[in-house]
């Protein structure tokens, strides 16, 4: 398969137009030339945080649902996001992924993201209180394949068993926290480089206990994730951020639950009930539970509140997360990795979606 005439955007290389030819899943040859380009080819997106969409949610291990729309969005890797539960109920999902996931070698779903249950009380957001709870050794026994990532607040009580998790190439993401910034600070020397959702889920910034939210625009290796759907964050504080971190410390994205692409209504999250109006989540309280955005939409917003160029938008919405999940064969438009690619119009709509040089969803 050959794109052609395309501008291709390669988060390390830059832009520059010419033609992807792909073989076998890889793509195999890149031919830079002078053309007007009918199309903006960047690498797949990435979406390291998703509880769900259409309908689909990972609580109910609706995986394969998830992985076919997604493809309308451009994301070709994926990781099914939980909310705090029992034990019982995250090693069901996990089994049930890690069995999708065996059934289906070229799938999007690269494993799960624990969100919870070892957070912060104070900060739970739309997590039921009941099973927020610290973790054990023997729960942990039993996180395995196929988590990759777990939010987890680093001031709970023997927060330090999860980094065993590292180990095991499991990335801990800090969030729904009220650590100060010593307490992060304990697990950053350790390796813990990321922020769920920032800084939602945190102890607002103050002048004298900068806390995690000042650790997160302090530390230049720090990845921070952020829902740039005009509603967890203003226009002003993605601009901020993009401002002090750069696009190489930044991720774009969703966190959108079930009820993103549908109609306004009732749904639930977990075991929490979620009203949906104007597209906006929260539960009875009115708390945001989650998201409606969509990911394309999610691209989209980012460049528009902050003018990045196409090269830093590869990053924040492919290649860092990549990175952070050790995927050194996607991420690029380079020879020999995979061809996992999304081809978009002037106005980054997703004209068509390509997983492992196969064409997955193409809008017209």
């Amino acid at each position: 398969m050959v794109v052609e005439k395309v501008l291709i955007v390669d988060p390390i290389d830059g832009e520059f137009t010419g033609d992807v030819e792909m073989e076998e899943g890889k793509i195999v040859k890149i031919e830079k030339r002078e053309c007007i380009p009918r199309g903006v080819l960047m690498p797949g997106f990435v979406d390291p945080h998703i509880h769900g969409v259409m309908g689909a949610d990972t609580m109910n291990c609706d995986f394969s649902e998830m992985e076919e729309f997604l493809y309308s969005q451009g994301v070709t890797t994926f990781l099914a996001t939980t909310v705090s539960t029992s034990l019982e109920k995250m090693k069901e999902i996990l089994a049930k992924a890690g069995e999708y996931i065996l059934e289906n070698p070229s799938t999007s779903l690269l494993g799960v993201h624990l969100e919870g249950p070892y957070i912060s009380k104070e900060k739970k957001g739309a997590h039921s209180e009941g099973h927020i709870r610290p973790p054990s050794e023997r729960e942990l026994r039993e996180i395995d394949f196929p988590t990759k990532m777990l939010t987890f607040a680093p001031e709970i009580e023997s927060s330090e068993l999860l980094l065993k998790l590292v180990e095991r190439d499991i990335v801990l993401s800090a969030g729904h926290s009220i650590a100060t910034f010593e307490e992060f600070m304990k697990f950053y020397k350790e390796g813990v480089k990321r922020i769920t959702h920032f800084p939602n889920g945190l102890k607002p910034l103050h002048h004298r206990e900068i806390g995690i939210t000042g650790a997160g625009l302090l530390l230049d290796d720090v990845k921070l994730e952020l829902i740039c759907d005009g509603v967890h964050l203003s226009r002003e504080m993605v601009k901020l951020v993009y401002k002090v971190k750069k696009a190489d410390g930044t991720v774009l994205v969703t966190d959108s639950i079930s009820a993103a692409g549908l109609k306004d209504g009732a749904t639930t999250l977990g075991d929490l009930v979620v009203k949906v109006k104007n597209g906006v989540p929260r539960l009875e309280d009115g708390t945001l539970a989650g998201s409606t955005l969509l990911f394309s939409q999610a691209v989209k917003n980012f460049r528009k509140f902050t003018g990045c160029s196409l090269t830093e938008l590869a990053k924040v919405s492919s290649y860092n997360s990549c990175v952070e999940l050790g995927l050194d064969d996607r991420g690029r438009i380079a020879e020999g990795t995979r061809a996992d690619l999304v081809l978009l119009d002037e106005d980054l709509n997703v004209v068509m979606t390509i997983k492992e040089g196969e064409v997955v969803f193409r809008s017209r």
